[in-house]
């Protein structure tokens, strides 16, 4: 474990954090992490928010400051880079929470992934890169919990103190491959990523394996997953503590409608078992017994007509793909996404004026393999 103390200040008051602006605004570069409540309620939020310069720290505590908007403009400030790990999430709570949006973005996961690092944690980086071993002990801890202790203040100091020495080191390198617009070109987009907040008429359209069930599957699940969500939001905690999501898809496609049955599938603690057996099979059954107009259907689930030179081009594409990844020692899904892929394939780009206009394909795969594919479908045909 990394012994090294950080110096650190933590901002709770407003006027803390208009100070933040003006003594961010001159900077060229600052490190970003957050820590959030996601394990602990039905709502989660962002709990702290670290920024880090090349000679501060700073741990802004948003349960008492729930107004960000004095250093929002320090976030869409195209002159300062934003160093994030693994930005997705960061920047969706970042947005959903203080309507905060992020210019100027640079995300060492993307970079270390562009280098071919095969395991690309912010823990596996600063080990492999800066020598620095630290513990995640806090990383699932209650973050919503005041006041917090010393030590997950010094944690979450960590997460942020050492990315603009991993920035500096990572583009380096990106430079020395060439592989650093490749990068910017993917942090561009995704600084531009924003929570989905769309209201779906079901719950089953963001649940995983939904789109491989039958409509009355389908209409068990929904059933099943209205049920957890009015439980966690009652109980102002995460749906899994409820029900895991294997535990609803093994109720949906068993459809117990008996005691005997339910225990049979054996996929319930005792607790669970004991707080909702009667709920369950209830619900289950009046979802089974719904009339056939009445079962929801899977959107865009569609039989595509089978199209043979199509799946020809899909496997020369994807053979293509893993020897290019081989040679660049990268992951095959950042040469080409399975998705994109199946775009190239069916509509079949002759030059690379058809090949810029497809939709999801980079600029910088275009530079890079715009050519090479062009030219293997047309000699796939």
């Amino acid at each position: 474990m990394n012994n090294e103390q950080i110096a650190y200040k933590v901002i709770t008051k407003s006027y803390e954090l208009k100070k933040i602006e003006a003594e961010l605004e001159n900077e060229g570069a600052i490190g970003i992490d957050l820590e959030s409540d996601s394990m602990f309620h039905y709502r989660e939020k962002v709990c702290l928010l670290q920024i880090s310069t090349q000679t501060k720290n700073m741990l802004i505590d948003t349960i008492a400051l729930k107004d960000l908007s004095p250093i929002k403009r320090i976030f869409a400030n195209k002159d300062i880079l934003k160093i994030f790990h693994g930005a997705d999430y960061d920047i969706r709570s970042l947005y959903r929470d203080f309507a905060i949006e992020i210019n100027n973005l640079f995300d060492t996961q993307i970079a270390a992934r562009f280098l071919g690092f095969r395991e690309y944690s912010l823990l596996n980086l600063l080990k492999e890169v800066l020598g620095i071993v630290i513990e995640k002990k806090y990383q699932k801890k209650d973050w919503s919990k005041r006041p917090l202790p010393i030590p997950m203040l010094d944690y979450a100091a960590w997460d942020s103190y050492k990315l603009i020495s991993l920035y500096q080191i990572l583009k380096k390198e990106l430079i020395k491959k060439g592989r650093l617009s490749w990068a910017e070109e993917e942090n561009n987009i995704l600084s531009k990523i924003k929570p989905n907040i769309t209201k779906n008429s079901h719950l089953f359209i963001n649940f995983r394996g939904a789109g491989r069930l039958g409509p009355r599957s389908l209409a068990v699940l929904e059933a099943i997953l209205q049920f957890r969500e009015d439980i966690a939001k009652r109980s102002n905690v995460p749906c899994f503590k409820i029900l895991g999501n294997r535990q609803v898809m093994e109720l949906s496609k068993k459809q117990p409608t008996t005691k005997k049955a339910l225990k049979a599938i054996n996929c319930l603690s005792p607790k669970q078992l004991n707080s909702f057996e009667t709920s369950l099979l209830q619900i289950i059954k009046d979802a089974l017994s719904l009339p056939e107009n009445k079962l929801p259907v899977y959107p865009n689930k569609t039989t595509k007509l089978f199209n043979p030179m199509a799946a020809k081009r899909i496997k020369a594409l994807r053979l293509w793909r893993d020897t290019r990844a081989t040679e660049l020692s990268i992951d095959p899904s950042l040469v080409c996404t399975n998705l994109q892929i199946q775009l190239l394939a069916t509509k079949y780009p002759q030059d690379m004026k058809d090949f810029k206009n497809l939709s999801l394909i980079r600029n910088w795969q275009g530079k890079v393999f715009g050519l090479e594919i062009i030219n293997l479908l047309k000699l796939t045909g």
